[in-house]
């Protein structure tokens, strides 16, 4: 029931995704990476922004993906994060 009402509140901002062509979605994040990257401690700002995307996601698909894939989707989000903490919190 959960997921209905994530995914019946996520209809907009989806139907608003398909219509982009394939590869904005992809440069978007692939830039938001590369943007926090090299922002120093700001960064993690965009960090975060792909963090929450790539979690939504996650979200989204969970009923149709099997354990395989769910793991390397957690483990992708999970590294992330862990750069974002890194690069937040300086030695």
């Amino acid at each position: 029931m959960a997921t209905n009402a994530l995914e019946r509140a996520s209809l907009p901002a989806i139907t608003f995704i398909s219509r982009l062509p394939p590869a904005v979605p992809i440069i978007v994040v692939f830039a938001l990476v590369l943007i926090g990257g090299f922002l120093g401690p700001w960064g993690a700002i965009a960090w975060g922004l792909v963090i929450l995307y790539l979690a939504w996601m996650l979200a989204l698909s969970w009923p149709r993906l099997t354990v395989a894939e769910r793991l390397m989707r957690i483990a992708v989000i999970v590294l992330i994060a862990g750069l974002t903490v890194i690069q937040v919190v300086p030695r």
